[in-house]
């Protein structure tokens, strides 16, 4: 039997390519066929690797989940962004590379970036998914979160409904 290891760690410069790809990778995933293609590949092309070099050089919280020898996922979060909503912390994107999904890893991930809020006293936490994105509303919901609020963002000529999830302290 071979042991496999995972390990979270916040992103370091060097790390900016490797985000890129696996942000690029589970973007495509999640959002085929939900935001319109050419718009979704414009999204894609803005995190390039200096994209992601910037976020990290400024500080920004950025954790990576290691499996194995492999980046398998990525959560940025901080303070929440929403002033109308009532929660301290936000995390911003969290995403697997479409081959670790369904094992556990993503709820690992989404504890770790609870935890590491929770030090920095950010006790309640807030996280915004596309309201047609199935596989993520079930995801959130699993992990007991509450939808507390809806919005809409457009993707060039399609506006779509997301749902906010709220957890309190």
């Amino acid at each position: 039997m071979k042991t496999v290891t995972t390990e979270i760690r916040l992103a370091r410069k060097s790390d900016a390519p490797i985000v890129a790809e696996v942000h690029d990778e589970a973007w495509r995933a999640a959002y085929r066929g939900l935001i319109p293609g050419a718009e979704l590949e414009k999204l894609i092309a803005k995190r390039g690797p200096g994209w992601w070099d910037a976020a990290i050089r400024k500080g920004n919280r950025i954790a990576l989940l290691g499996f194995g020898d492999e980046v398998a996922g990525y959560a940025n979060y901080g303070r929440n962004r929403a002033k109308a909503l009532s929660y301290e912390g936000e995390i911003y994107e969290l995403y697997l590379r479409p081959k670790f999904i369904g094992i556990g890893l993503g709820r690992r991930l989404f504890e770790s970036a609870r935890k590491d809020l929770e030090a920095h006293g950010l006790d309640s936490l807030v996280i915004w998914a596309l309201s047609d994105n199935d596989a993520a509303m079930r995801f959130y919901r699993s992990l007991g979160g509450k939808p507390i609020a809806r919005s809409s963002e457009t993707f060039g000529d399609r506006a779509l409904d997301k749902t906010a999830f709220g957890w309190a302290s």
